[in-house]
């Protein structure tokens, strides 16, 4: 987050909003300010805490890999917003991403990155 709207970019951003949800509800949002930014501190940092997924405005495609190898899900491309809207959007399916890494190929659904078993 850069002043109370998602920065634009995850490597400058101030602090992380963690939003805290239950049954689809926004129960908590707490403002916590990350640790001094070295590559791969963020995913793990965010992991420690016990977010499943990240909403950012733009991250490179490194950054989006640590997030997953950290068990965390990424959501790039949103619009600079407040934490409240962007999760109640996101939680009702109408947020609006113009970027997502995850989806290569065009897959719809969800499927494991690099833990293919046959």
């Amino acid at each position: 987050m850069a002043g109370d709207k998602l920065s634009e970019h995850f490597g400058h951003c101030q602090y992380f909003a963690f939003v805290d949800v239950e049954n689809n509800a926004i129960t908590n949002i707490s403002r916590m300010d990350p640790p001094e930014h070295q590559p791969g501190t963020f995913p793990r940092w965010v992991a420690a805490i016990g977010a499943t997924d990240v909403i950012a405005g733009g991250m490179g495609p490194m950054a989006v890999n640590l997030f997953n190898e950290a068990g965390v899900n990424v959501f790039v491309g949103a619009t600079a917003d407040i934490p409240r809207n962007l999760v109640t959007r996101f939680l009702d399916g109408t947020l609006k991403l113009n970027a997502n890494y995850c989806d290569h190929h065009g897959e719809h659904g969800h499927h494991d990155h690099g833990h293919h078993h046959h």
